[in-house]
C-alpha cells in the first residue's frame, strides 16, 4: 500500500496501527493522518483500512465529528431510541449509560473510542461487584448506540463488537412448594388483596399485566381474562397503560373457578365500579403501586406464614412450576405465560425437568412391563 494512501503498522501481538493520509494542513503544510489501533488479525486491520480509504475517497472526513460518547449517546437516545422504546425501557437505557458508561468513556470523542477502553469499563463494573446481567445489559445498550453511529457514518466500525463479556449467571429461582401454595391460597381468603395474589399464583401473569386489568377484560361466560396491556408508572406519580412486553404476550388466560368466584364477590362489593374500572386498585381507586403492595401486604403475609422471602414476580414462576409438575403440556403453559415459545419455557423452568422425567419413566415402564409405580416402590 502506498505511503500516501494508507499504512498498517504492527503494534505488538494482534494489534495494528492504521494510518490514512488526509492531505496537508493548509497552514503548516504538514501531512495529516487519521490513525486508529485495530486489535485482531492483520486481515481485520486491512479490512478497516480499505473501508477508511473508501470513506476518504467519498470526501467524508474520517473524524467527521468531535462529539463525545456521552453527547452522542444522549443524542441517540432522543432521536433514534425514544420513539421505539417503552418509557420504562427508555429510562433504564438512560440510567445504565449515565451510571456505568459515561463515567469511564463519556468524554472520549466517538471517533477515537477503542474496544480496549470499553473493555476497561466492563472490567471495572465487574470489580465493583455488579452482576453479569447488569454488565451485559449495559453492553447491549452501548452496542446498539454505536451500531447506529455506523449507520449514520459517524464511525467506520463498532468497537463494542470486539469485547469479552462475563458469563451470564441465571438468578436462582425461588418458588413455593405445592403445600406452601395451598396454604397461601387459604390465607388469601382473609387478605385485602388476596384475590390479586390468588390470581397471580394460578395464572402466572406478570405483575404489570394483572395490575392493568379492567373489569371489561373479564369474560364471565368463558371464565377468561384478556391480557392486552400493562400498567407503567411515570414521573410525579402518574400512570399510563402501555403495550405488553411483546406482541405474543397479548393473550386470553383461563381463570380457575375459585378465582372467578372471588372476582364476582369483589365486584359485588364495589357498586361504583364500571367496565373501565381497574380490578385491583388502592382504597381511593388509584392504580396500585407495586412497591407499596409488596411492602405493606405481600411481604407481611409471607412473614406471617413463615414462608421463604420470595418476590411478587416469583408467584409467576410458582404457577409455571406447579403446572409443569401437574403434567400440563408445555405449549399450553407457554401460551398462558405469554412466552415467545415453548422452548423458552422449558429453558427457564429446566429445574422441574428431572422430576418430570422420573414420572415419565415410571409411566413408560408401567406400559411396557406392566409394573405400577406402587409395585416399583414396594420392591
Amino acid at each position: 500500500m502506498a505511503r500516501r494512501a494508507g499504512q498498517l503498522i504492527a503494534r505488538g501481538e494482534r494489534a495494528w496501527l492504521v494510518r490514512v493520509f488526509q492531505g496537508r494542513d493548509p497552514v503548516t503544510k504538514k501531512r495529516k493522518y487519521f490513525s486508529k489501533t485495530i486489535h485482531g488479525l492483520r486481515r481485520d486491520a486491512q479490512e478497516f483500512l480499505n473501508r477508511a480509504l473508501a470513506e476518504r475517497d467519498r470526501k467524508r472526513g474520517l473524524q467527521s465529528t468531535n462529539m463525545t460518547v456521552a453527547d452522542y449517546c444522549t443524542h441517540w437516545l432522543e432521536t433514534a431510541a425514544k420513539a421505539r422504546l417503552r418509557p420504562k425501557t427508555y429510562a433504564d437505557y438512560a440510567g445504565l449509560l449515565l451510571r456505568y458508561v459515561f463515567p469511564g468513556i463519556g468524554k472520549i470523542p466517538i471517533g477515537k473510542l477503542e474496544s480496549l477502553e470499553i473493555q476497561s469499563v466492563y472490567t471495572g463494573m465487574y470489580a465493583r461487584g455488579l452482576s453479569s446481567r447488569t454488565i451485559i445489559y449495559a453492553h447491549a445498550v452501548l452496542r446498539s448506540a454505536l451500531a447506529q453511529a455506523v449507520k449514520w457514518r459517524l464511525i467506520l466500525d463498532n468497537p463494542a463488537m470486539s469485547v469479552d463479556l462475563p458469563r451470564r449467571r441465571r438468578r436462582e429461582m425461588k418458588v413455593l412448594t405445592l403445600d406452601q401454595a395451598r396454604i397461601l391460597v387459604q390465607a388469601c381468603e382473609s387478605e385485602p388483596y388476596g384475590t390479586l395474589f390468588t390470581l397471580a399464583l394460578t395464572t402466572g401473569m406478570r405483575p404489570s399485566e394483572y395490575l392493568a386489568l379492567q373489569w371489561n377484560d373479564v369474560d364471565w361466560e368463558k371464565n377468561t381474562v384478556r391480557v392486552t396491556k400493562t400498567l407503567e408508572r411515570l414521573a410525579a406519580g402518574n400512570w399510563r397503560f402501555a403495550d405488553t412486553k411483546r406482541i405474543g404476550s397479548r393473550r386470553v388466560v383461563k381463570l380457575q373457578n375459585t378465582v372467578v368466584k372471588q372476582l364476582k364477590h369483589q365486584l359485588e362489593r364495589s357498586p361504583e365500579a364500571n367496565p373501565a374500572t381497574l380490578i385491583f386498585s388502592d382504597s381511593e381507586g388509584r392504580p396500585l403501586h407495586r412497591r407499596s403492595l409488596v411492602r405493606r401486604h405481600f411481604k407481611p403475609l409471607l412473614r406471617w406464614l413463615d414462608f421463604p422471602d420470595i418476590r411478587l414476580y416469583d408467584l409467576r414462576h410458582t404457577a409455571a412450576t406447579l403446572a409443569l409438575i401437574a403434567g400440563v403440556p408445555t405449549k399450553v403453559i407457554s401460551e398462558q405465560l405469554g412466552h415467545a415459545s415453548a422452548a423458552f419455557t422449558l429453558d427457564v423452568y429446566s429445574h422441574v425437568l428431572p422430576h418430570m422425567q422420573d414420572a415419565a419413566a415410571a409411566k413408560v415402564e408401567a406400559l411396557l412391563f406392566g409394573t405400577s409405580v406402587e409395585e416399583k416402590e414396594a420392591a
